[in-house]
């Protein structure tokens, strides 16, 4: 995949794509002919119906995708050139659509400086995901299926190859690791427009791979997120393999989470590295508390684990974290400090969201949750959440976060719109009720004899 920043010299364009985001995250598109790119257009944008990215009703649809010339980057593609830019959203009459998920993440930042508690938020993202040779799916009235195949020992064409155990593959090297290459282009692809990556590897699953960013403003992160999913999804259909973000895509090996490192600063300094416990501050405990409170209503967990699929990963007794709990240097905490890091460093890890988010939702959600139990000045000590062993758990279905979201949304509301919260609901119900009333090969299994 060839990419590159921008230069400012669009002498060589061919085309111009204007990049939108749905309501799930998932990254839309109108691309114009060079000769219809002019000064009017880059600066007044044009419209668009919205109703078919979710966020509206058809007749009252009509909006404005206007070019963020600071996000644009340049893609070489089957002899053309394309000059891709982020768009932010306007309503006709004027004004930013306070839905969309570029607005939200900036209303989330502002928040933080209205409220004098910061000047940003930093965030470094974590993302897995696996890559199959072969996929298909299906479902209907009368049939459900899916089977994948990988090079790496799954599936019937690759079962008598050389392989190592389904869930012994984490920072395996080649020729074990039969994707290293494509995990190279896909970081090449994200440095060459300015993504900045830490490093990449093959995570713990047969066919698991991990990419981790490195740390961004928060709107920033969001973005870079985003496109990263879009790239590696490019990358990967080049070498006509296929990949998913799900959070549990196979049964019985680790699933893909998006682990989120944060901290808050104000004039270029960490307000999380400090005295108190675990070397951080009484900012950074908390806002681990107001993570930890509203995940354990379930509210957080609508926004950073919105599928059903989610709570396929989120099981009890392994390293995808579900109890209400942080520690030092612990994965099974669902905030975790991590150990590694000089003194001056100090961050908190989220370990249990899941790249099916919206990502400019989830930071943000995160991001309020966070502010709101500095606001309150919660003590997660007090609150018991430094046990392991307290035994509170987070609502583990979909249905149950929404409920969750449904009575406890008024920490998000400085940047979440209700209607958004509501749309929200309601989508996320639509979807949970498809999945919960259909039967699914394994009740076949158990139940078709009983």
């Amino acid at each position: 995949m060839q990419l590159r920043k921008f230069d400012g010299d669009d002498a060589a364009i061919d085309f111009l794509d204007l990049l939108m985001f749905d309501v799930h995250g998932g990254i839309r598109r109108v691309s114009i002919p060079r000769g219809y790119v002019t000064d009017r257009l880059m600066a007044e944008g044009i419209g668009f119906d919205a109703s078919n990215l979710g966020y509206a009703k058809t007749h009252d649809s009509d909006m404005v995708a206007i070019p963020d010339l600071s996000t644009a980057f340049v893609r070489e593609h089957e002899g053309r050139t394309i000059l891709h830019v982020l768009c932010d959203i306007e309503l006709t009459g004027g004004g930013s659509f306070a839905q969309y998920p570029r607005h939200v993440a900036r209303a989330a930042v502002e928040h933080l400086r209205s409220e004098r508690i910061a000047d940003d938020a930093r965030m470094l993202v974590e993302l897995e995901f696996h890559v199959f040779d072969h996929v298909r799916y299906g479902a209907g009235l009368a049939q459900a299926c899916y089977q994948v195949q990988s090079a790496e020992g799954l599936g019937p064409e690759f079962d008598e190859l050389p392989r190592f155990a389904p869930q012994h593959g984490y920072h395996r090297i080649a020729p074990q690791d039969r994707y290293e290459t494509v995990r190279h282009e896909i970081v090449q692809a994200m440095t060459a427009i300015g993504i900045p990556v830490k490093y990449h590897h093959h995570e713990v699953a047969a066919s698991q791979l991990e990419i981790e960013l490195d740390l961004l403003p928060l709107a920033r992160a969001a973005d870079a997120v985003a496109l990263t999913k879009w790239i590696v999804r490019s990358v990967v259909a080049e070498h006509d393999l296929h990949v998913t973000f799900m959070p549990k895509p196979l049964a019985g090996v680790a699933g893909n989470g998006m682990h989120v490192h944060q901290y808050l600063e104000r004039s270029g300094r960490t307000l999380f590295a400090g005295d108190a416990m675990f070397g951080l501050t009484d900012v950074a405990l908390a806002y681990t508390a107001g993570l930890l409170e509203h995940s354990l209503t379930g509210s957080l967990l609508a926004f950073t684990n919105p599928s059903t699929n989610s709570y396929r990963r989120l099981v009890p007794g392994f390293e995808a974290p579900v109890g209400a709990t942080f520690a030092e240097a612990s994965r099974e905490a669902s905030v975790r400090v991590p150990g590694y890091l000089r003194p001056d460093e100090r961050r908190l890890e989220y370990r249990t969201g899941d790249a099916s988010a919206n990502v400019h939702y989830a930071l943000s959600a995160m991001l309020l949750a966070g502010a709101d139990g500095i606001r309150r000045g919660a003590d997660p000590v007090a609150l018991g959440f430094d046990d392991p062993t307290n035994g509170r758990v987070f609502p583990l279905s979909l249905l149950a976060t929404l409920d969750g979201l449904a009575d406890d949304h008024a920490y998000l509301l400085p940047a979440f719109p209700r209607p958004l919260i509501d749309l929200w609901i309601h989508l996320k119900r639509r979807e949970a009720e498809t999945v919960y009333r259909a039967p699914t090969p394994q009740e076949y299994e158990l139940y078709f004899n009983v």
